[in-house]
């Protein structure tokens, strides 16, 4: 798990070797000032040699200086150095979670993902800005400081060597449950996000059917566990902090009275004694970074951990080694003996055989949770089949790569996705290169373009979240351009006029029948007057083919496709 952070500090090296080094000055600094002091109270002034005092004491003051430019490039590089590896960890992440599939987001929700590229990232970032500088000056302050009080008085350091494993034991143990609850924390973090994300995208719905009252319940509910879970992390803070302030209390407590003795004794003189007492109070600075460590190092690892969780999960749909990139010609399409279930136990798809040529216009049609849906997302592979093959052209799609793969297939769904951004940028996702004038094109083409023309910014209007200034009709002809934009050799449409009007529906209806000109395409289709034209229709239910043919030839059959065509007419 560190050894995954520690791969991250790599291309910003210099800078940590920077701030490392400013870590060590200033700890140097920090550990000689008691010997110096010492060095005055025992020479300087009982020689009178005021001339080296004063000059002793102007060096003093600018290695303060110097410790002050340290800490300022601590402070500004180091944060430099974190939120530069915090980019480059969400950039990993990020392009890990591209690369997982369909069946990983089917079980993960979006507020969860969004608290894992944010939250814990920035707590990964405080353990690897914060964590090694602080353990350092730690470190070296206090076994540096331990070694020179040794050199002056044995027993007396002895006495303090002691109570600081004490203090450190006490530390790990409250460490360890401020750990352990430090995890609870973020697991109802990443809960409550992912409520209020649902709650915000929601509110619409909410609003139409007035439940404002159970989506605030619900709130309420996520947020009391998130407060409980807090509580339980603030009281382990809490006996951490007071363990840690009743050590650095009682550690000079320790000293003037052993050391007093020791002076009774005539072992130890007061000089020494003094000497003593600063090295104490330069123990207060490393202790409280210890103790800021401790929170950090508790809270980052908890952060580590989730993204090491995620960074492990491999895709579904592994990419062979040889995989070779994909360029469709023709667009024929051979489903063989092809079965597949999501888990061990439910088949949605058993032995199914199609065989589309190319150009060829297939519907594929049936009842809800028939596998339609499930058999189409198969042939871009955003699953992968249980058992069978899928060919393009004759090429098994699992032998060549993925991005390839689907740059050949176009995919028009029920639920166009719109991204909160212009018209241009929204129709140009479908080729990001593309030109203005390219984007106009597929405009005209999707018959969309009149109506941007109306808008008040035209192709620079902004669309809001979703796309929720558009209507249905306008969010599919955008859809559509994309498309035309992309213009791949093998179309899916996925139910893409399912949710819209029956007037609205007949005029893209006309889009998409130029769309589908020259290319191999499938049709998902719930209003089955919408393919009476496909050169072949397909009945899909339960899991398996049942019938194949025409309209015509269906309707004469008077099987399940007809029965189904006679029930829609009559409504």
């Amino acid at each position: 798990m560190f050894r995954t952070l520690f791969s991250f500090f790599k291309p910003h090296r210099g800078i940590f070797i920077l701030d490392m080094c400013c870590a060590v000055l200033v700890a140097a600094i920090d550990l000689a000032f008691p010997l110096v002091s010492r060095n005055a109270m025992y020479e300087m002034l009982p020689d009178k040699m005021y001339q080296t005092f004063f000059t002793v004491m102007a060096i003093v003051a600018v290695s303060y200086v110097l410790r002050s430019v340290c800490n300022y490039i601590m402070t500004y590089w180091g944060h430099t150095f974190g939120v530069r590896v915090e980019a480059d960890i969400r950039e990993a992440l990020f392009c890990h979670l591209q690369d997982l599939d369909f069946e990983f987001y089917d079980v993960n929700r979006t507020g969860k993902l969004m608290n894992r590229l944010t939250g814990d990232l920035f707590e990964i970032t405080e353990l690897a800005h914060h964590g090694p500088e602080d353990l350092l000056i730690s470190v070296l302050t206090i076994v540096g400081a331990l070694g020179f009080m040794f050199s002056i008085e044995w027993r007396l350091a002895l006495v303090v060597a002691i109570i600081i494993p004490i203090f450190l034991l006490v530390v790990m143990v409250c460490r360890r449950s401020m750990a352990d609850a430090s995890v609870k924390v973020k697991e109802k973090m990443a809960a409550i996000n992912a409520d209020i994300e649902s709650c915000i995208s929601g509110m619409r719905t909410s609003k139409a059917f007035a439940n404002e009252e159970v989506d605030q319940e619900r709130f309420e509910k996520s947020n009391d566990r998130f407060k409980n879970s807090k509580g339980i992390y603030y009281k382990a803070m809490g006996r951490f902090n007071a363990s840690l302030e009743f050590f650095m209390c009682i550690m000079p407590v320790a000293v003037i009275t052993f050391g007093g003795w020791q002076i009774m004794q005539g072992r130890m003189n007061y000089v020494d004694l003094i000497t003593f007492n600063l090295y104490i109070s330069t123990f207060i600075t490393p202790i409280r970074k210890l103790s800021n460590f401790a929170e950090i190092f508790t809270n980052g690892t908890a952060g580590l951990k989730r993204f090491d969780e995620i960074m492990r999960i491999q895709p579904a749909v592994k990419e062979r080694e040889d995989a070779k990139d994909m360029e469709v010609k023709e667009g024929q399409i051979d489903i063989d003996d092809v079965s597949f279930s999501y888990d061990e136990h439910t088949e949605v798809l058993t032995h199914v055989t199609l065989h589309i040529e190319p150009g060829q216009k297939v519907a594929v049609v049936g009842h809800s949770g028939g596998g339609k849906t499930t058999l189409c997302q198969l042939v871009p592979r955003f699953y992968d089949v249980t058992e069978g093959s899928i060919r393009i052209d004759g090429t098994d799609i699992r032998s060549v790569k993925k991005r390839s793969l689907r740059d050949n297939i176009g995919i028009v769904q029920q639920d166009v996705f719109m991204f909160a951004d212009t018209i241009l940028e929204n129709i140009r996702y479908g080729k990001p290169d593309a030109s203005y004038a390219e984007v106009v094109k597929a405009a005209k083409e999707a018959e969309i373009f009149d109506d941007i023309m109306e808008m008040p910014d035209q192709f620079n209007t902004y669309i809001g979240e979703r796309g929720t200034m558009l209507s249905g009709g306008q969010k599919q002809r955008i859809a559509i351009a994309r498309i035309f934009l992309k213009n791949p050799k093998i179309l899916i449409l996925d139910e893409a006029t399912s949710a819209l009007d029956t007037i609205t529906e007949s005029k893209i209806q006309e889009s998409f029948d130029e769309l589908t000109k020259g290319r191999t395409t499938l049709v998902i289709a719930h209003r089955l007057a919408t393919v009476r034209n496909a050169d072949r229709i397909v009945l899909i239910d339960e899991g398996k083919i049942q019938e194949s043919g025409t309209h015509e030839e269906l309707m004469r059959k008077g099987g399940k496709y007809a029965q189904l065509y006679r029930t829609q007419e009559l409504k």
